[in-house]
């Protein structure tokens, strides 16, 4: 069976080499990338749905409420159960370990990704982590997407832009926003936005939304149509909204790197599990609002209705008075992102799309209440408005994309009406995040390493560049205690190179280096063959390129800085060879040909 379909394949790719041209081929492979990710969401939603239906409508509601705090443990465990015994890799978050994909694995991504979000996703949010679908599902898409790119023997430019069509199709099949998928894509994978690229990411988030269609109908995640038009006297209290959005969003990222830290001090999976899964737990028993991706919560603050979604308060508290209801609400936008990043440091799999939406539709009813309550300038604002420009400008400031932030409110309400407040927010909060943390939640680990990459070009082709493949071993080294006899015999002679690392004889450690402009002057000198050692005449490198440290950007940097040709390499302090600017400058541009063509 094996031999047959391989048979039939190169049989197809040599017929499709003769009668379709590449571009159209890449349309082709976008529309079906398209399809394949829309049946994600679907299947990841439907899945996740139905556990939630079981768990939350049934047991917790007809039983005890006191499930809210066993559900989560269980479903941790089922998770470590299933990535341990039956998908044995770990699954990594959604959108991260895309983008690590396409920085260090160009484009590869392995089979069981194309399940493993699929398995795990569902029975995390069903049983009630704090976290969204929409990671999950672009992962899912983006692995079928590169396993088919490879199947199909494309390239590794036509396999990032499959990904980017697979990321762009998961959005638009979830939230029905065809034209925000599509700025997504070119927003969080740094595509570029030509005429090449455009086409597939349109038919991709076209195929996905059609495939959403056919399986949703006109259901959607958000369902609200925008009644109050915006006022030009509302600009203030929108600047305003932009402040917040950016220490809220700060906050965001703060809490979620440093407890994913704190998780990561923990060796053992099973702790990570029960402490997390108590923690989750808890939460969850005391704000049951935290249970799941809370798109309830949302739409019930959109529809103006938040006491619906804060009735189970635990302290039995009055929602008729307004403090009490501001206080729940905060105590929301709080514990949300802790719940978040708790789940996933217990090992649960899921996005952080969802608990960002949530919190700013709360951040911005909570603020639009405020201001109404006070009449700040003597003016009323509102609320429904204020609570979906709140979602965008967090979304701008957590996922550093103001303008998937911007689209995706105004598709998902159906108009234009909030364009200005949305890009005033958008605009504020994302400048002032963006300065403080340079970085995203979602690229936060790879632009530490220096692996991240951006719509920079230069930033890019160098991120992409393999250090292994420009350094030069072909040196001869020599020792601090060998003699000018011994380094003209041993080494001058036998080398094509002017340059000689000096080691440590036993500890292969970097002393230092000899130039042939160093001994020139004296090794034809007979009488110094016997006098002259080698740390006589070293000298320190102007730099030292660590593998264990150093990146391309800062192998460029020190090159420049430096003025050298050729700069030692060292791993853990020992020496293993050079690499030439030459060298260097041959690669990157072979690199640069092959990601712009």
């Amino acid at each position: 069976m094996a031999q047959f379909f391989k048979k039939t394949l190169t049989t197809f790719l040599f017929w499709r080499i003769k009668h379709i041209s590449n571009k159209q081929f890449i349309y082709l492979l976008s529309m079906l990338v398209g399809f394949t990710s829309g049946v994600g969401a679907v299947l990841l939603k439907n899945f996740t749905h139905f556990i939630q239906h079981i768990l939350e409508s049934n047991i917790i509601q007809y039983y005890h409420h006191a499930f809210y705090f066993l559900f989560p443990i269980i479903g941790f465990t089922l998770v470590y159960l299933i990535i341990t015994y039956v998908i044995r890799n770990r699954v990594s978050h959604g959108i991260p370990s895309t983008l690590y994909a396409i920085a260090k694995r160009k484009g590869i991504m392995k089979q069981y990704q194309m399940f493993g979000s699929l398995l795990t996703a569902p029975i995390t949010v069903g049983f009630g982590g704090s976290v969204g679908l929409e990671g999950p599902t672009v992962a899912t898409g983006a692995a079928i997407s590169s396993n088919i790119s490879r199947l199909f023997h494309m390239n590794q430019n036509a396999r990032n832009l499959l990904i980017g069509c697979a990321a762009a199709g998961a959005l638009s099949s979830i939230f029905k926003a065809p034209i925000a998928a599509i700025i997504f894509a070119i927003e969080v994978f740094s595509l570029d936005l030509t005429i090449t690229s455009l086409l597939p990411l349109l038919l991709a988030s076209l195929s996905a939304i059609l495939t959403s269609y056919f399986f949703f109908g006109n259901d959607v995640l958000l369902p609200f149509r925008i009644t109050e038009n915006f006022d030009l006297k509302d600009i203030p209290f929108f600047l305003i909204l932009g402040i917040i959005s950016a220490l809220v969003s700060m906050y965001f990222t703060e809490v979620y790197d440093r407890i994913q830290k704190l998780f990561d001090q923990i060796n053992s999976n099973v702790m990570r599990l029960i402490i997390g899964g108590v923690i989750i737990g808890v939460l969850v028993y005391f704000i049951p609002p935290l249970y799941g991706e809370g798109f309830d919560v949302m739409n019930n603050l959109i529809a103006g209705d938040p006491e619906k979604a804060l009735q189970n308060n635990f302290l039995g508290l009055d929602l008729t008075e307004f403090w009490v209801v501001i206080f729940l609400m905060a105590g929301l936008v709080m514990f949300k992102i802790i719940a978040s990043a708790v789940t996933f440091g217990a090992g649960g799999v899921g996005g952080i799309f969802a608990p960002t939406l949530f919190m700013g539709s709360i951040m911005g009813n909570c603020i639009a209440r405020i201001i109404n309550k006070f009449e700040i300038f003597g003016l009323q604002v509102s609320e429904t408005n204020f609570t979906l420009v709140g979602m965008a400008g967090l979304m701008a400031g957590v996922l550093h994309a103001p303008l998937t932030a911007i689209f995706l409110i105004a598709e998902v309400t159906g108009g234009y009406e909030l364009f200005i407040p949305l890009m005033l927010t958008s605009t504020i909060s994302f400048a002032l995040t963006k300065y403080f943390y340079p970085h995203s939640v979602y690229t936060m680990e790879l632009g530490r390493k220096g692996e991240l990459i951006t719509h920079d070009k230069d930033h890019a082709v160098l991120s992409l560049m393999d250090i292994d493949k420009v350094v030069e071993t072909n040196f001869i080294p020599v020792t601090g205690d060998m003699t000018l006899g011994q380094i003209v015999h041993e080494a001058v002679i036998k080398s094509n190179r002017n340059i000689f690392p000096v080691i440590h004889r036993d500890t292969k450690k970097l002393k230092g280096i000899i130039l042939l402009d160093d001994i020139r002057p004296i090794m034809f000198d007979r009488s110094l063959y016997e006098e002259v050692i080698a740390k006589d005449i070293m000298q320190i490198p102007p730099e030292v390129i660590d593998l264990n440290k150093d990146k391309m950007i800062s192998i460029m940097k020190k090159f420049q800085d430096s003025n050298a040709w050729n700069l030692p390499v060292t791993k853990d302090g020992e020496y293993i060879g050079f690499i030439s600017k030459s060298k260097l400058l041959t690669v990157y541009r072979r690199k640069l040909i092959d990601i712009t063509h």
